[in-house]
């Protein structure tokens, strides 16, 4: 009992999820950096941001400390802080409107997709495909890209593979954004479609 008891009160035990909830706290210091035009600063929170996220993940492997709360907290402090960031930066006129319209139209279609998937399957899971996370990656090239080329301007510095990697990562964005999308709803569709066969089958 007492050994237990010490494994729940173990605090490396909860280190995974703490990383996600420090991430989730970065995003409006963040925020404010960025609106304050301290592009220094903002890229240093957005890479440290980073390397939480990639930390939280190798810990609860490591620690094997892989949680329901940790399942769901993850993304949702990854969906805040970009969906946020590419809010503001599109405010300030360093992205693209269209990318970010694309980028909340998918997260909105599928939160949709995951309610029809309830309330016809009864699955509460929707886990990421891979074209999924290859546009997280992208999303965050992309804003990393747009911090990293505002802070040189700021210093009167340029350079072109900055911009050019900008570029390249946005249209990645844009890509990947429809892709995954439309990947989604496929296989939502396949789901609902597969247990209503079964449905009518078990009649």
């Amino acid at each position: 009992m007492a050994d237990a008891a010490n494994t729940r009160l173990n605090p490396y035990r909860t280190a995974p999820n703490l990383l996600s909830l420090l991430r989730i706290c970065l995003a409006p210091f963040l925020v404010a950096t960025v609106l304050e035009a301290h592009y220094g600063w903002s890229f240093g929170l957005f890479v440290a941001a980073g390397l939480t996220d990639a930390l939280d993940g190798t810990l609860a492997r490591v620690l094997k400390q892989r949680s329901q709360l940790g399942q769901y907290l993850d993304p949702v402090a990854d969906k805040l802080m970009l969906s946020t960031l590419f809010l503001v930066l599109t405010h300030l006129g360093l992205i693209p409107v269209t990318v970010t319209a694309l980028v909340f139209g998918r997260d909105l279609g599928i939160l949709v997709v995951a309610a029809i998937l309830y309330a016809a399957a009864g699955r509460r899971e929707f886990g990421p495909s891979m074209i999924g996370k290859a546009n997280t990656v992208a999303q965050v090239a992309a804003v990393a890209a747009v911090l990293l080329q505002a802070m040189l301007l700021d210093r009167h510095a340029t350079v072109r593979w900055v911009a050019t990697f900008k570029q390249w990562a946005l249209y990645a964005t844009i890509v990947l954004t429809v892709g995954s999308g439309l990947h989604y709803a496929w296989v939502a569709a396949r789901r609902v479609g597969a247990q209503t066969a079964n449905g009518a089958g078990a009649k």
